[in-house]
């Protein structure tokens, strides 16, 4: 935020009137020029997501490796090779030589004027005169500044002067480390709904792709390429005056801008036709191809400031990859952060759950607290937060499988199944007569009986014996 403000306030009071313009891609130029390795794995990083390039045209983007041009090893182009190399011995400031600020600087006038004269009919097509061309030209090496308003120059002759000056650069706009990026990006088409590719162009992976491409180009080829792509937008604007549309205005331009130096339409014949129309769709939306996209934008202002708003996986993803070191500390931070949360969390889920547990064990008993405590009997490690209430098993509810037995549950309630229990579980007392006591004391093996029983017949031989004395005692005091 200090580093927004710094760009945004300004404090002097003369310039506080003026309106504040605000570069989107500030961080994005910022990071270009203070930290080129990192820009430049950013951008290509993205670009491989988009399009497929091998490792040998992948290296050749990077610049590691010299690229591989068609026509290279043809007779031709080591004619026309060494025509060049004999046609820059004499170079000037602007023409024949590489890209400057000094040569934008005086190419742009013929830019400028050509903005103000574009209803010209066959502009960039009809040739102007070679004398005041050749006038022109030795003004613009010499670096003197020129009115070409004045009226001694036609409009044909500056543009055939600027398609020249394009021409005698020593390697095209686009350079030549990009010429594979751009057939393939030629190659993105729409997939229909089975996963197929058809024939249709996707322009938003194109737009998106030379947006990303354009960022690698060195800075004088791109701010000469923005220049005059806007200026074919234009041109082709007033088509109905000028009857130049953007595909005429790319055979005129595709040889200067992408096409490799010292090469023939032979040696491109497969790839003519996707170079002209690549640069036809460079005019038709060149109001967008010179921004940053916003993910792009996103990182570099991360980079800068560390703050992590409005940010998505993927953008972070793309800065660890990145190499950054100022957001190892960051990342730290946040772990921390994170564990101390879980933690929080963690106590306050365990809290909770015991809260639950201490509330279902004091609830009345019905079908809905013995769900509960199946549930919770289910899950023990993961439900049940200690063992501090004891969980007393659920009575088993005796069910009468006849149609009697539901009658009597519905209309007496539980009433019924209590004595049931209860005659179920207390033993009836078993009545022996005398003829089985007799048999037991003849067999005496009470091992085949069980306990109750054998209890039973005791109680009932005791109570005999009783009754027997009561009655030998009451014929004794009779008798006295």
């Amino acid at each position: 935020s200090d580093a927004i403000c710094n760009f945004v306030i300004c404090n002097d009071s003369s310039l506080r009137s003026q309106p504040i313009i605000f570069n989107p891609d500030f961080f994005v130029e910022k990071l270009r020029h203070e930290k080129p390795e990192v820009f430049t794995e950013l951008v290509v990083s993205n670009i491989t997501r988009l399009i497929d390039l091998p490792g040998a045209e992948l290296a050749q983007l990077m610049g590691e490796e010299d690229p591989k041009l068609p026509g290279a090893n043809s007779t031709a182009s080591g004619f026309f090779r060494s025509l060049m190399s004999l046609k820059r011995k004499e170079k000037g400031v602007v023409f024949g030589s590489p890209l400057t600020e000094e040569g934008i600087a005086q190419v742009s006038q013929l830019i400028e004027y050509l903005h103000k004269n574009l209803r010209a009919e066959g502009l960039f097509r009809v040739p102007g005169n070679s004398i005041r061309q050749q006038i022109l030209k030795d003004a613009l090496n010499s670096g003197t500044d020129i009115d070409l308003d004045s009226g001694e120059f036609h409009s044909n002759d500056v543009a055939t002067l600027l398609k020249m000056f394009l021409g005698e650069l020593p390697e095209p706009l686009l350079t030549h480390k990009h010429f594979h990026a751009h057939l393939k990006i030629a190659d993105l088409t729409l997939f229909d709904e089975k996963g197929n590719k058809t024939s249709t162009p996707d322009k938003e992976r194109q737009i998106e792709a030379l947006q990303l491409l354009f960022l690698i180009l060195p800075a004088p080829n791109r701010s000469l390429l923005k220049l005059l792509l806007d200026l074919l937008y234009q041109t082709a604007k007033k088509q109905d005056k000028n009857k130049m549309s953007a595909h005429n205005l790319a055979l005129m331009f595709a040889p200067h801008i992408l096409w490799p130096r010292n090469v023939t339409a032979n040696d491109l014949q497969e790839n003519i036709t996707k170079l002209n129309n690549g640069v036809t769709f460079m005019i038709k939306h060149s109001q967008k191809l010179f921004k940053a996209p916003v993910y792009i934008r996103e990182c570099a202002r991360l980079h800068y400031l560390g703050s992590r708003a409005h940010t998505s996986k993927d953008d972070l993803d793309l800065l660890t990859s990145s190499g950054s070191k100022e957001l190892q500390p960051l990342k730290s931070q946040k772990r921390s952060r994170l564990d101390s949360c879980h933690q929080e969390t963690q106590q306050r889920t365990e809290e909770a759950l015991k809260e639950l547990f201490h509330h279902v064990h004091n609830m009345p008993d019905s079908a809905k607290k013995k769900k509960l405590i199946r549930q919770f009997n289910k899950h023990p490690t993961a439900l049940t937060p200690g063992s501090d209430v004891p969980t007393s098993p659920a009575p088993r509810r005796t069910r009468s499988r006849s149609f009697s037995g539901l009658i009597k549950r519905k209309v007496l309630g539980t009433p019924v199944i209590l004595e049931r229990k209860s005659r179920d579980t207390t033993p009836e007392p078993v009545r022996v007569s005398k003829e089985n006591v007799q048999l037991l004391q003849k067999c005496g093996s009470p091992a085949h009986m069980s306990q109750a029983k054998l209890k039973s017949l005791e109680g009932q031989k005791e109570g005999s014996c009783r009754r027997m004395r009561a009655r030998l005692l009451s014929k004794d005091s009779s008798s006295l």
